[in-house]
């Protein structure tokens, strides 16, 4: 009989619960139909676990109507008290992961200048990924503080300087490195998603950063995975830190007959024809003198670093073209003079001596 009574108050909660959560979905719905679209999607979104924590709340007032030894009533109440931390858990990883997506959708990363949206999507994604992780050290944190023994050993394992805290300390030192250095990186952005970065002498974007490590996305399409605290502790460069656009470099040796002022006409014939420059600079300059050349350096300026790539190959080839076809001379040339060596003078002159001398004997 009195499983059969336990049985029917389990059966009324869990009716009880999805009427429930019908009248407040209904409810909801009316009240937040004109409100702003965070709240009408955490309403939509958080169906799962608030009809589970519905029925847990319904479950806990019928154990506590039903027949239950008290046994198992110790047992059913704290699986009931587990699962409701683990609702509460993903209701507020649910309403995080939706203030997120709707804070990142006013920004757009398929753009020319996107160095407001790449700031704000790292320091979001950052940010969303170290909130994760502390929701589940504090459900994991909660969920084993319901357990007596558990309990008093976190207790007297902080509390003390034994060797076990030492050991545990340890071996969470990694991951609160980490944890610390993603919140560090989210606040002060040394590094953002895409950007252009030189790492251990690699040349790649950041395309992913998680809440322990960098994924680096090599021009060859290779990844670099790197760890958080990599970008706090050491030195890097970061090419695209306060804006997108860089200035290419070229570096030429000619000899010195080439004219420079003709190469410099064409120089920005070039640039102003291809639509990889940004229209801000180009100089070609002589930038230094050597024994044999002279070393001749053109900058123009593109609106990223890719971009800028292409245009430094793209100045190489036309420039090489326009040598070839105008001043096919104009690679470097080793000079050298010669001349007949002193001894071969005095030489010369004693001959002369001696056929004179002959001359007149022979007279």
């Amino acid at each position: 009989m009195e499983i059969v009574v336990t049985g029917l108050l389990f059966l009324l909660a869990v009716v009880v619960a999805w009427l429930s959560q019908l009248v407040l979905y209904a409810a909801g719905n009316r009240l937040l139909s004109r409100r702003d679209e965070f709240w009408r999607a955490l309403l939509r979104r958080t169906r799962g676990p608030v009809r589970l924590g519905l029925g847990i709340v319904a479950l806990a007032l019928a154990i506590n109507l039903a027949p239950v030894p008290d046994r198992d009533l110790v047992v059913i109440r704290r699986l009931l008290l587990i699962a409701f931390i683990v609702c509460a858990i993903w209701f507020l990883r649910t309403a995080l992961d939706i203030w997120i997506t709707l804070h990142l959708r006013r920004f757009r990363l398929d753009v020319e200048d996107n160095l407001l949206a790449r700031k704000h999507v790292t320091q979001s994604r950052v940010l969303q990924r170290v909130g994760d992780v502390m929701l589940l050290m504090l459900g994991l944190g909660a969920v084993l503080m319901t357990f007596e023994g558990v309990r008093q050993y976190g207790v007297s394992l902080l509390a003390s300087a034994g060797a076990a805290g030492i050991v545990v300390g340890l071996a969470l030192q990694p991951i609160l490195r980490n944890l610390f250095a993603g919140i560090q990186l989210a606040l002060t952005q040394p590094i953002r998603i895409d950007d252009a970065v030189i790492v251990e002498g690699e040349w790649g974007n950041i395309e992913e950063i998680t809440a322990t490590y960098v994924v680096v996305r090599i021009w060859d399409r290779r990844r670099l995975v790197v760890p958080l605290t990599y970008f706090i502790e050491q030195p890097f460069q970061n090419w695209t830190r306060e804006q997108a656009s860089l200035l290419g470099d070229v570096f030429i040796y000619l000899d010195y007959s080439v004219p420079i002022e003709a190469l410099r006409k064409q120089v920005r014939k070039i640039v102003e024809a291809t639509s990889l420059w940004d229209r801000d600079v180009v100089v070609v300059q002589v930038t230094d003198f050597k024994r044999d050349v002279m070393e001749v350096r053109i900058l123009a300026s593109a609106s990223n670093s890719g971009r800028a790539f292409d245009l430094r190959c793209e100045i190489r080839e036309k420039v090489a073209a326009f040598l070839q076809e105008h001043y096919p001379s104009s690679l470097p040339r080793f000079r050298a003079e010669f001349s007949k060596p002193a001894t071969a003078g005095r030489h010369g002159d004693n001959m002369k001596d001696a056929d004179r001398l002959h001359s007149e004997g022979a007279r």
